[in-house]
């Protein structure tokens, strides 16, 4: 009877062990499409053995779910979503800047932008005032000209500040995701610590590494494993984020008229990489102000170049030329408020002194600025075209950049998804090994339990077991 009872508990405890394992091959195909998700497999562990008389006896097996995760795999894939990240917001902020002048992939030409136009065309109209200086309205297309040049560039920057704005509401947005996502990684780590501190926390594992790759999508990291199966979250440049189950918020304040990051009261903006802030602080901080500063430059140029010319030269009423656009007293902000100083015709000074007011000889110098090295040691029209390949090399640059990351990205994510993803080909092999297994358990428990039911009533037929 002991043999008959010890074979019923392993057919038993067999029972409850495959079960267990169809219950973890339904929960992989019902969670196939489920985000985050990591498969599951069954590991089998015999259970502790008993000896008796010198005899071992066992009273079955049992079943546990793992999940399959490779934590190096994930943390790379987290790193390269950190850098596609970075590189996608630059990439979507440089195509703002192109379009502001509007640059393509294929036109490129300075020429052919409103700026290079108004450019060409204002000094176009002083080639056309040298040969009729005395005409009024000769002298009414040069400032029609002057009046469309400022407004090119009052344009421009006025675009690209509206760009840099909304990078920097950006920076705000960004921090409180960032602080949603942390606060909820370190209760997931205060769950974990919990419930499985020394092993794999299955669903819950699978929402924190789901919580640290949208996370990674907003700022770069680094990523520790502490006791009790625990993560320790930093930015790229060392300021805590979680630590354990307590989170640390990021901070924004205002320095110079920019959102700046602050972590635990130090301001980290600097050392940010990764991540779509850092994709944003990298364009807000690095390129635009240097698009800014050329734009200052040029206007600078064109306008300190005009006035300077005109001064030397008479006016329409004879007198000495004045000053044609009005410019700050340094190139800083030149662009944004340049303006013709000027509606009255008479007050280019075509004429040079001594020539009277018919003459031509300043309105000769004036078109040959077109020629002259006026901005950053090149001509207007080089100065303009150096920039804005500059400005379509960089988001070539970061196009080019961004889909050599993405194609990366995409071949660690389905290394990572060929071993945690779910195959429903593999799920159902499992499914039908299981479902024998079952069977075969319970067609052992049957015959031992008629056995039993045949011994306890002495070899006589019963309805009674």
């Amino acid at each position: 009877m002991g043999t008959l009872s010890s074979l019923m508990d392993l057919s038993r405890e067999a029972l409850m062990a495959d079960q267990n394992a169809l219950n973890v091959t339904a929960n992989n195909v019902s969670n196939q499409k489920t985000p985050g998700y990591t498969r599951e497999v069954v590991s089998w562990q015999p259970t502790d053995a008993v000896t008796l008389s010198g005899t071992s006896y066992s009273i079955g097996i049992t079943s546990a779910a793992t999940s399959v995760r490779d934590r190096v795999l994930e943390q790379r894939v987290q790193q390269q979503t950190q850098t596609q990240s970075q590189s996608g917001a630059l990439q979507s902020a440089l195509q703002q800047v192109q379009d502001i002048f509007g640059l393509s992939s294929t036109s490129t030409s300075a020429s052919s932008t409103a700026l290079g136009s108004a450019v060409d065309s204002f000094f176009n109209s002083l080639s056309t005032l040298e040969g009729s200086p005395g005409d009024a309205s000769a002298r009414q297309a040069v400032l029609t000209a002057a009046n469309s040049l400022t407004s090119a560039f009052n344009s421009a920057a006025n675009q690209l500040g509206q760009v840099s704005t909304g990078l920097d509401r950006q920076v705000g947005t960004t921090v409180g995701q960032i602080n949603s996502l942390t606060t909820t990684i370190a209760s997931l780590n205060q769950q974990i610590a919990t419930i499985s501190p020394n092993a794999d926390a299955g669903t819950l594992e699978d929402q924190r590494q789901m919580a640290i790759a949208q996370l990674s999508q907003y700022v770069g990291l680094d990523q520790m494993t502490t006791s009790s199966n625990g993560i320790t979250l930093t930015t790229a440049n060392g300021a805590v984020l979680v630590s354990g189950s307590q989170s640390y918020a990021l901070s924004t304040t205002q320095v110079a008229g920019k959102t700046d990051v602050v972590a635990n009261g130090q301001d980290i903006t600097s050392g940010i990489t990764g991540g779509q802030l850092g994709g944003v602080l990298q364009a807000r901080d690095q390129n635009l102000p240097a698009y800014a500063s050329a734009l200052d430059n040029l206007a600078y140029g064109i306008g300190t170049a005009v006035n300077q010319q005109n001064a030397l030269g008479s006016d329409g009423n004879g007198n000495p030329g004045g000053t044609i656009f009005t410019l700050p007293t340094s190139a800083a902000g030149a662009a944004t408020s340049i303006q013709v100083a000027t509606s009255d015709p008479k007050a280019i000074a075509a004429a040079a002194s001594g020539e009277g007011s018919s003459g031509s000889g300043n309105a000769i110098a004036l078109a040959d600025l077109s020629t002259a090295n006026v901005a950053g040691g090149q001509t207007a029209s080089g100065f303009l075209a150096s920039f804005l390949g500059q400005v379509g090399n960089d988001a070539a640059g970061a196009t080019t950049d961004n889909t050599a990351q993405q194609a990366t990205l995409t071949q660690l994510t389905s290394q990572r998804d060929s071993l945690s993803g779910v195959s429903l080909d593999e799920e159902a092999s499992n499914l039908t090994q299981y479902q024998r297994s079952y069977e075969a358990a319970a067609k052992v428990f049957s015959i031992v339990n008629s056995i039993m039911a045949s011994a306890l009533n002495l070899g006589v037929e019963t309805t009674v077991t």
